[in-house]
């Protein structure tokens, strides 16, 4: 298919359908958003980009400043330095070489903060020279990613792929960090089939769900040290935690079983989605989103070496996970009906079917 020029290729992801396990019954059908340019992300700094030089408030050559240690900070170096920006990008020591060398290739200005806040974890690190950046460069626009309503906006064009190619789902399962995917995507899908059941996925040591931060947990791409303000729990109907040792064990089976070379957050979807499907009847469709792929992750994830440095070689995953209240501290995969203020909480389901 042509596309016009590189943000013109953002978007229009394929959607494939996982050939899962014997105990699947359920049809799962994952969004490959992988294989955007950079990632899932692409769609969110494409959106917040253009509507803000749409709406006036990004003049044109006026830098673009954000935070972020991964897909979005790729996903605003692209879509910015071809539209003529200047790009800085925040991140912390946690940036992989692949990553940094993407940000650096395309022009951006990389600013790596050095400690981390006591009580605010890295993002709170970052957020704080962000807004320094900000006064020393009068003018700039910032996306703003965990709050920006652009964000979860982006996320209505998947859903209408979505419906283009296999009508309503049944069930969505995505990752949370910025909580705009999840959000957006939800809300657009509900639009169709205001029954879907939305199902989250987190890892333990993440504070999104009210679990106690833990800032040397390994996993990438997913989790926050802190709540964002896109992250809407009242779309939301379940939350999965996943150990570093389990997210691990389920992107290598992704890679192994379905051929799809991803990072965890992909790997934690794709084990929540597939025991789903083995919750549910043969009628029920399963949306499961992908958003980053496995370069990234390619001295982590995918080295033994690493895997036994951090002690997580052992690669268990149970077959099902540890049903759970939702306020217990979580140390391996459990799940809970999510009980937050102002969600949708029904007390007398114990999974999503």
């Amino acid at each position: 298919m042509l596309r016009q020029d590189i943000i013109d290729a953002i978007g229009k992801t394929p959607l494939v359908k996982l050939r899962l396990n014997d105990r699947a019954k359920g049809q799962v059908y994952a969004k490959l958003e992988l294989l955007n340019p950079f990632g899932m992300k692409d769609r969110v700094a494409k959106n917040a980009i253009l509507e803000a030089k749409r709406k006036g408030i990004l003049q044109d050559g006026a830098p673009i400043i954000e935070s972020s240690s991964g897909t979005m900070a790729a996903g605003v170096a692209i879509v910015g330095t071809y539209l003529g920006h200047p790009v800085h990008i925040v991140t912390d020591p946690r940036i992989d070489p692949i990553t940094e060398a993407k940000l650096t290739s395309l022009g951006c200005q990389v600013h790596i903060v050095e400690k981390m806040s006591p009580d605010r974890g890295w993002q709170g690190s970052r957020l704080e020279l962000l807004e320094q950046l900000l006064q020393e460069h009068p003018g700039s626009f910032w996306p703003r990613q965990y709050e920006n309503p652009d964000n979860p906006g982006a996320y209505r064009e998947l859903a209408a792929e979505v419906m283009e190619d296999i009508g309503p789902v049944d069930i969505l399962v995505a990752a949370v960090g910025s909580g705009g995917s999840l959000s957006g995507t939800a809300r657009a899908l509900k639009a169709y089939n205001p029954d879907l059941k939305v199902v989250a996925v987190d890892a333990t040591g993440s504070v999104i769900f009210g679990q106690p931060d833990n800032p040397k947990r390994l996993q990438g791409g997913l989790g926050n040290s802190l709540v964002a303000p896109n992250v809407d729990f009242a779309v939301m109907d379940e939350i999965h935690w996943l150990n570093d040792e389990e997210a691990f064990a389920a992107t290598l089976q992704l890679a192994q079983e379905e051929k799809i070379f991803a990072g965890n957050s992909s790997g934690s979807v794709f084990a929540v989605a597939r025991w789903i499907a083995s919750q549910v009847g043969e009628d029920q469709k399963v949306l499961a989103i992908f958003p980053d792929r496995g370069d990234r992750y390619v001295d982590s994830i995918y080295s033994e070496a690493y895997r036994i440095d951090k002690g997580v070689n052992r690669l268990h995953l149970p077959d099902d996970p540890a049903h759970v209240s939702y306020d217990t501290v979580v140390t391996s995969w459990s799940y809970a009906k999510i009980e937050v203020k102002g969600a949708n909480v029904n007390e007398e389901e114990t999974a999503v079917r």
